[in-house]
């Protein structure tokens, strides 16, 4: 009888301490659930269309860089992911497209295509266009791929070697553009774009706005100056999410062998007085970006760089992502 006493209260000792352990939390038992966003853009280059080094600069800005290139300095690219349609895109067809698609290829990591689904070209300065070339006969040989861009730079590609062997041995398919009127890419993606005052000695300059299932990006990599636009810089910035914004130069100061006036950008000195009655919100969606290699903004350590961010604005580094 004792036996079966002391049995029963075993029995019970056991039972109440398996059942009154500590219980799980939820993060415990059921791995938290990680946001994963449908449509992504990544910056792929942020410097201007000569890169950095910049070819015959003798200036301090570039000495060490020819012996030992900083493989983060490419040129001005923004790569869009869609996750959800397995698709990508490139705004820019740049001297670095070479490493810039086999980047955005990583990145996406849903794909084995070396070459995105298109490309959007802003205008025909070197930078901007010039990549197209890897695509040809010479290189890839690529078959059909999409470039979208407004009918003077449709033209001028169709009519000016090498680009137009591109065209006739369809490497390269062209889209013409309509200024304002949105591109569907997907159903993530929706691209417009609008035209600004630039050097438009071969094609038309355009910027544009990206729109994902939930925000919304501005490009404008070149811009004469902000007070040539007909629109107004803050209304558009207020319009969406991110900003991507000229930053050619900090500064006058940094061109003291060319004249300005033959390649006029807004200065980012000027585009802080004019953004600096803008909200704090408002001023954290701008990233300058198109730098050019004699600009302190390249330096994270610089000066200027910390006057910008204590402004409360952005430097655009290669490698950042922002989910749309």
């Amino acid at each position: 009888m004792k036996c079966i006493f002391r049995f029963s209260l075993l029995f019970a000792f056991c039972f109440l301490m398996s059942t009154c352990k500590e219980p799980h939390t939820e993060s415990e038992s059921v791995p938290p659930k990680q946001h994963v966003s449908t449509a992504t853009i990544i910056v792929l280059g942020t410097i201007q269309d000569g890169g950095s080094p910049h070819a015959g600069c003798k200036k301090a800005c570039c000495q060490s860089l020819f012996n030992h290139p900083d493989t983060n300095r490419k040129v001005v690219c923004l790569g869009l992911l869609d996750y959800k349609y397995k698709q990508t895109w490139m705004l820019e067809a740049t001297p670095d497209i070479s490493t810039q698609m086999k980047e955005l290829k990583t990145f996406a990591g849903f794909s084995d295509k070396e070459t995105p689904d298109g490309i959007f070209l802003t205008h025909a300065h070197i930078g901007h266009y010039t990549g197209l070339m890897q695509l040809g006969r010479e290189v890839m040989n690529a078959k059909g791929v999409q470039v979208f861009t407004m009918p003077r730079m449709k033209t001028f590609l169709e009519t000016n070697g090498p680009w137009s062997q591109l065209v006739t041995l369809h490497n390269i398919e062209l889209n013409e553009l309509k200024e304002n009127e949105g591109k569907s890419l997907s159903p993530n993606f929706t691209v417009s774009a609008f035209t600004v005052p630039h050097r438009d000695e071969f094609s038309e300059t355009v910027g544009y706005i990206i729109k994902g299932p939930h925000k919304s990006a501005l490009f404008i990599p070149d811009i004469d100056k902000w007070e040539k636009w007909n629109k107004s810089i803050i209304d558009e910035i207020k319009k969406v999410d991110f900003a991507f914004l000229d930053a050619t130069f900090y500064s006058g100061e940094e061109i003291n062998n060319r004249n300005i006036k033959e390649i006029p950008h807004p200065f980012v000195l000027e585009s802080m007085e004019l953004f600096k009655s803008l909200s704090a919100k408002e001023k954290a969606k701008i990233y300058f970006i198109h730098f050019n290699h004699t600009n302190p903004l390249l330096i994270q350590e610089s000066e200027a760089t910390t006057k910008l961010k204590a402004a409360g604005f952005n430097v655009a580094e290669k490698g950042m992502k922002f989910d749309l």
